[in-house]
């Protein structure tokens, strides 16, 4: 009975899913990125996978990136791809993910294309942003990201920003420690609307990741008094009634667009990520409709 009932909860889960998920293949992936181009916006594809402990699935999963690279500027596809340092070796060693990691940007700086350092869960946030900082010394189309739910990113902050790093800043989707992250929502919303001032105090290229309308009414409003190169990130499938009006604000957007099989446990943490996420799909799901 069990088993029948978690095979109805994915099947549910699923087709929840593919709002937000391109599908199982990198070729699904690449259509959702030239429609993305077409309405606009630039592409930002992650295959999906995390905490690889195999050399075998670390190899597998930095070839299909470097694969995925060259079909990219194949398909002359704007935007660029973002990396877990885990599916690139991390759980192994510092030293291999930055090897991995290394074969990855080279080939997608070649191509032009943009490569963002996703940030995973805290016990891998020093590992990463030293990591980042060595790259960046080398590679210019390199960006990290950085979470707001956690207390000690207001330095991490400033710190990247004094190296001159391309930020990324979104809200954090991990389960994390009361020591370590603020747990409520107006903690973290605060948190975040402080960095967001930061970076536009402070940063030079960046990212506004969030699908809240006020913490993008925020971005909008500051960029009115600080000229600044930075762009939303969303979700396929997530705030789709309000990307064509930013656009037309004169605004950049790029679709963050994930694909592959394990798409189970990235789905549930997005959904307790912030229970408004299960919201802004039933609105995206709505408008797509035309219910």
């Amino acid at each position: 009975m069990a088993t029948h009932e978690s095979t109805l909860i994915e099947k549910f889960l699923f087709r929840i899913a593919k709002q937000w998920i391109a599908g199982d293949t990198m070729e699904e992936a690449l259509r959702s990125a030239r429609d993305a181009n077409k309405r606009g916006m630039d592409a930002i594809i992650n295959k999906l996978g995390e905490h690889m402990v195999s050399k075998d699935q670390v190899s597998d999963t930095v070839s299909e990136y470097l694969t995925l690279v060259s079909n990219l500027r194949r398909a002359k596809i704007s935007g660029g791809i973002s990396v877990k340092p885990t599916q690139a070796g991390l759980s192994k060693s510092l030293e291999y993910c930055a090897e991995n990691l290394e074969k990855i940007i080279e080939k997608a700086s070649a191509s032009q294309s943009f490569v963002w350092i996703d940030m995973e869960s805290s016990e891998y946030t020093d590992e990463t942003i030293k990591i980042y900082l060595e790259l960046f010394e080398r590679y210019e189309r390199l960006g990290i990201a950085v979470q707001a739910n956690l207390k000690r990113t207001e330095q991490d902050l400033k710190m990247l920003l004094e190296h001159g790093a391309k930020v990324r800043l979104v809200k954090g989707a991990y389960r994390e420690s009361k020591k370590t992250a603020y747990k409520t929502r107006h903690e973290v919303d605060e948190n975040y609307k402080k960095l967001v001032k930061t970076l536009f105090s402070d940063g030079n290229e960046f990212a506004i990741a969030t699908h809240d309308s006020r913490m993008i009414e925020l971005a909008t409003s500051l960029s009115k008094n600080h000229e600044k190169k930075f762009e939303f990130q969303m979700l396929k499938g997530i705030r789709d009634e309000l990307k064509p009006l930013l656009i037309k604000g004169g605004f950049a957007i790029s679709e963050y667009i994930p694909y592959g099989t394990n798409w189970l446990p990235y789905s549930i943490r997005r959904l307790k990520e912030r229970k408004r996420n299960i919201l802004l799909l039933g609105s995206s799901f709505l408008h797509s409709h035309r219910v």
